[in-house]
């Protein structure tokens, strides 16, 4: 089997921001025009990555602009460590079984990706990035122009150099990450859609990856989740605060409006978020068939049906006063299989475990399926770090962490067990 790479581009890809434009904020921030230099700055910075500027000229105008020094770039770095993207942050382990196999290429600068990238388990000698000069008071001045990942192409210049043999797959946002796949460089590109969506990239890429995890997965490499949330679709009906929405977004999920319960939009949701005052009916709800939970902003005793949902294994949150809590709560529910304060489901509230995989199994509440779930763990020689069961009169809800790898087959196992309503993995 033929080694495999993967480069990966830092702004707006690695980080949620654009570093220059970033710096400009901070080095600007007395100056007088600062407003009208940002947007400069800003509208150069993407014209490059639609492809409709030269990276060089791009990248010199921009250096001109900053009136930067050492100072504003160690404030930068303390900034960009809190901006990596999310996605990134929670997928640290593949960094680190990857270190080999991971490199950062990028336009920007090392003065400020470096100190970034390295605490990923990064190798130092795999990050390529252009340098700043500076003159004898520390101000930046320039770059150095030899350096192929200033000019026009430069990533595609680089990559010959290096000649890398093995299979190479590229994640970037812009123009300049695309030019690897329209080179011959890259065996795929995939364009990296978590922070911005430039449809320029997108509209040749050989996948949109709304986030590390999705990369992750259509690869079949460890993620820290087991399924990545862009594929999960949360469907708003009714009145809901836009509070609610962005925070569903930010967490990753596929949110999409729509001003009735279709049979066609339920068959796909995974989420459902109801203004207050909608209703769902059992009978539509049998066509949801992927739906993991249900939020509702105001009580949804009267209008959902609370033992349909119970008993398809569906938790249900609700809160008249909080939009923004049921959406954290649903949340929770999906990253960690916390059921805390939900109305239907026992009132079950978990620590994170580290370095292991968690399994939720819900079943009808009968005698016996603790054991029945242990039994299959046990003849896979697999050892259990904690367990967590709640019942209510109606389902029993058991939550098992575990820290070794497993056979698949024993997921198989699981589901079959009876009485089982659902069963997944979180990660």
């Amino acid at each position: 089997m033929s080694k495999k790479y993967y480069i990966i581009d830092f702004d707006s890809t690695f980080t949620q921001v654009e570093a220059l434009d970033e710096l400009a904020r901070i080095s600007l921030q007395e100056h007088p025009d600062r407003e009208q230099i940002y947007k400069k700055i800003e509208d150069l910075t993407n014209q490059a990555m639609d492809g409709k500027l030269s990276f060089r000229e791009s990248l010199a105008a921009r250096v001109q602009l900053l009136e930067a020094n050492k100072d504003h770039l160690k404030q930068l770095v303390k900034h960009l460590k809190k901006q990596v993207s999310t996605s990134f942050s929670r997928n640290k382990n593949f960094f680190k079984h990857h270190a080999d196999d991971v490199l950062i290429v990028s336009g920007g600068f090392k003065e400020f990706i470096t100190p970034v990238v390295l605490p990923f388990h990064i190798k130092k000698e795999n990050i390529y990035a252009n340098t700043f000069v500076f003159n004898a008071e520390g101000k930046i001045v320039g770059y150095d122009e030899s350096n192929p990942l200033s000019n026009e192409g430069g990533k595609v210049k680089l990559l010959k150099e290096l000649q890398l043999q093995g299979e190479i797959h590229g994640i970037g946002d812009g123009y300049s990450d695309f030019q690897l796949k329209e080179f011959g460089m890259i065996k795929k590109f995939y364009a990296f859609t978590e922070n911005i969506e430039r449809k320029s990239v997108t509209e040749k890429a050989d996948h949109i990856t709304p986030s590390l995890d999705e990369f992750l997965y259509v690869n079949n490499l460890p993620s820290a989740i087991s399924y990545p949330k862009n594929r999960i679709h949360c469907l708003v009906i009714g009145d809901v605060p836009d509070i609610a929405v962005k925070y569903l977004k930010k967490d990753g999920f596929a949110v999409k409006h729509a001003t009735t319960l279709e049979d066609k939009q339920l068959k796909d949701a995974g989420i459902i978020l109801l203004g207050n005052k909608e209703s769902v009916s059992a009978e539509k709800l049998s066509k949801a068939t992927k739906l993991k939970v249900i939020g509702y902003l105001g009580n949804s005793k009267k209008h959902i049906p609370q033992d349909a949902c119970t008993d398809m294994g569906v938790v249900i949150f609700d809160n008249i006063k909080k939009p923004e809590s049921v959406a954290k709560r649903i949340a929770k529910f999906i990253n960690s299989g916390d059921a805390f304060r939900s109305s239907n489901f026992p009132n079950i509230q978990l620590p994170e475990v580290k370095n292991g995989h968690r399994f939720v199994h819900i079943h009808r509440n009968v005698p016996g399926i603790m054991a029945r779930v242990n039994h299959v763990l046990a003849d896979r020689e697999i050892n259990i770090v904690s367990q967590f069961l709640m019942t209510n009169e109606r389902i029993g809800y058991v939550i098992t962490d575990i820290s070794v790898d497993y056979d698949k087959k024993v997921l198989k196992d699981l589901k079959h067990i009876k009485d089982t309503i659902s069963f997944r993995v979180l990660y």
